[in-house]
């Protein structure tokens, strides 16, 4: 896997609400480093958000940093999905409907939980783009200041990951279970890659029907290196917990449905980073040890991996009031306040005040790491 020099790519992971995380590491990036440039920048699920943002502006990296930033205090749940008591009343009859139909061809087909159409107006009016391409990626290939953009889905009908590439056509990978695919990037693929199991519907892409991209990622740092990557700063919004965390429990009792869900969605969400990064340098090690390294056609990559140093899901409970009504009744219904484990509040949770601190907290992450940042940058 040979590579032209000095291709530095930005790898960002899923967590829905959890990925304005991402954006306060990214504005502690800009201020100290301003001119930084990412040529590959790689997204899945909410992390694909922000990815696409980043290899769409035109600005540079200051300024399209504060343009994620504003773009993420605007978002609120409403601005996310419907929430309003008859929306959420009617999905809600329609399942139970469909549930005890038994599969009779008269029940009306229920999609997801929830309706996304907000977010996809709102994503649109963010990106300037009314259903059509994402214009600003092919000006940025064009002018060199982007090599290539990457954004995975898991394709529901052949239960493979698909990874959708704007920009370097000439690195396609087929494998069993992952491929890639060349394209012109849209709101719709940044929709599918969004697309929470059960609870958002699927986007249809080439005439197949697309979920959220951490359903089947197994290797997040491999379409970067695919990309021809030799340097990777990878960002993720899961906290690593020490073994005295882990081994405490999360409920009393049996488990709610809120656990359920909330262990569910830890599934989609096990980005898989650390087992990739042990790869990484472990293949590094045996390339810099062999003998003929020139002849084997594979380079060293070099890793930087941030997660965020509090637990972000810990933290949701304490805004859990700022849900609108009727949605936090429904939440409460599920068992949220009988469990610890708040995944599915902090997946949800797009409001002004838990994004704001999202924010703070990966730009603190992001200060504290200034040096060893600056030394991998070779500034």
């Amino acid at each position: 896997m040979t590579t032209e020099p000095d291709k530095l790519a930005l790898v960002l992971t899923g967590g829905g609400a959890r990925a304005a995380y991402q954006v306060g590491f990214l504005r502690s990036l800009a201020r100290s480093f301003p001119d930084l440039r990412f040529p590959i920048v790689t997204g899945v699920s909410a992390g694909a958000i922000n990815a696409a943002f980043l290899a769409n502006s035109t600005e540079d990296f200051p300024k399209t940093v504060e343009r994620l930033t504003e773009f993420w205090s605007r978002i609120t749940i409403d601005e996310v999905f419907r929430t309003d008591f008859v929306t959420l009343g009617i999905n809600m009859l329609r399942w139970a409907v469909q549930l005890t139909s038994g599969g009779t061809q008269r029940t009306p087909h229920i999609h997801a939980l929830v309706d996304t159409a907000p977010l996809r107006r709102f994503l649109r009016d963010a990106f300037g783009a009314n259903g059509g391409p994402l214009t600003g990626i092919d000006e940025n290939i064009r002018c060199g200041r982007l090599s290539a953009v990457g954004i995975t889905t898991t394709n529901y009908a052949t239960d493979q990951s698909i990874t959708w590439i704007q920009g370097d056509g000439r690195t396609i990978w087929e494998r069993p279970g992952n491929r890639s695919r060349s394209t012109q990037l849209t709101v719709e693929h940044i929709m599918a890659s969004c697309a929470l199991p059960l609870f958002f519907p699927a986007a249809q892409l080439e005439g197949a029907w697309h979920g959220d991209g951490g359903l089947r990622t197994i290797s997040p740092l491999s379409p970067a290196m695919q990309l021809g990557a030799n340097r990777i700063i990878a960002v993720s919004t899961r906290y690593a917990r020490s073994q005295a965390e882990a081994d405490q429990p999360t409920t009393l009792g049996y488990p709610p449905l809120a656990t359920v869900a909330g262990v569910l969605l830890d599934t989609v969400f096990l980005d898989m980073l650390d087992h990739d990064a042990m790869n990484v340098r472990q293949l590094n090690q045996l390339l810099i040890d062999h003998p003929r390294r020139a002849e084997t056609g594979w380079r060293t990559v070099e890793l930087i991996l941030q997660r965020p140093s509090k637990n972000l899901e810990s933290l949701a409970h304490e805004f859990e009031e700022e849900l609108p009504a009727t949605f936090r009744f429904a939440t409460r219904g599920l068992g949220t306040l009988q469990t610890n484990h708040a995944n599915l509040l902090a997946t949800l949770l797009f409001q002004p005040d838990y994004i704001r601190r999202m924010i703070e907290i990966g730009e603190s992450d992001g200060e504290q790491r200034r040096a060893e940042m600056a030394e991998f940058l070779g500034r």
